[in-house]
């Protein structure tokens, strides 16, 4: 499923009791567009979708293109996006659905009180990266090296968000850590392949929008070459990924809807508090599991929250 970088929702005036109708439409999963761009009209909002993937300069010209378009709220699905809609508008305003670090990408002033125009939904917070190299080394016990892997120009902070918690992981597990800055198909597959040359490498993919966009070939390579791997969205692990661990995206999602249903109504980001996850899953795919020679551990499986055989 593919969710749009930017969404923007304008409301028209066509009468009283119309308008509560407002968050259905703004939810971005309620659109998977054929096109980079598209627009739905549901009662009396118009929501105008741009999917940019990870091209950061798409995401700049759609970042305009909305703007101009003057709507009563846009929303963004990654940090990349909301970087691109800061620099577009400091009017606007502009809910994030699903970005590591509001704070430190200078998007709000605190998480308490966002001060600007911006305000969301955090889905990652940066102590994650050590579980998941804890996850990796459950349910791969060989691990000696573990690489994490995150595209410098859209990770957040540059990939300096998550590596602390990475390293401080790997010092606690006597795993080698090597971060893995990847900018095209050809690295990913130079990293991964690397990883698979001898016994005991592994990967954990931080989240980042070019990680995410780029996972049916990182599920390939990790498999065609041996590679345990661990992911932060339940989608790596449904496409064959090992394992995922991370919030819910989809009550995020939902979550945000209320937020830009608000906003519609009057109310301002600056008020709104960020918001932290509340929902969270794990999934093990045993079929991968197998297929790596790996036996998934009876407390892993009692812990996920879905087994896929």
């Amino acid at each position: 499923m593919r969710t749009p970088v930017n969404s923007a929702c304008r409301r028209f005036n066509t009468g009283a009791g119309k308008f509560a109708g407002a968050t259905s439409p703004c939810h971005p999963l309620t659109s998977n567009p054929a096109s980079p761009a598209s627009e739905i009209v549901v009662a009396n909002v118009r929501m105008e979708v741009r999917w940019a993937g990870s091209n950061v300069d798409r995401l700049r010209m759609f970042a305009k293109e909305l703007v101009d378009l003057q709507p009563d709220a846009i929303l963004a699905t990654s940090t990349p996006s909301t970087a691109a809609l800061q620099q577009a508008t400091r009017t606007i305003p502009i809910v994030f659905a699903g970005m590591s670090d509001p704070v430190g990408a200078g998007f709000v002033a605190s998480l308490s009180r966002p001060g600007g125009n911006i305000t969301g939904f955090i889905n990652m917070e940066g102590a994650f990266a050590g579980k998941w190299l804890e996850l990796l080394t459950e349910i791969a016990p060989g691990i000696r090296r573990a690489a994490i892997m995150f595209n410098p120009d859209t990770a957040p902070g540059g990939g300096s968000y998550y590596l602390p918690s990475f390293d401080a992981a790997a010092r606690k597990l006597k795993v080698e850590p090597i971060a893995a800055r990847v900018r095209s198909v050809a690295e990913i597959e130079t990293i991964i392949t690397s990883l698979g040359r001898e016994p005991g490498g592994g990967l954990v993919g931080m989240p980042d929008i070019f990680v995410e966009t780029h996972r049916g070939q990182i599920i390939s390579f990790a498999g065609r070459t041996n590679v345990p791997a661990v992911y932060s969205l339940s989608v790596f692990a449904r496409d064959g990924g090992l394992l995922s661990y991370g919030p819910d995206r989809v009550d995020i999602f939902r979550r945000s809807a209320s937020y830009v249903d608000r906003i519609l109504r009057g109310a301002k980001p600056a008020e709104l508090p960020v918001q932290l996850p509340t929902k969270f899953e794990m999934i093990v795919n045993a079929k991968t599991a197998k297929s790596l020679g790996l036996d998934v551990p009876l407390f892993l499986q009692q812990r996920a929250d879905e087994v896929i055989e």
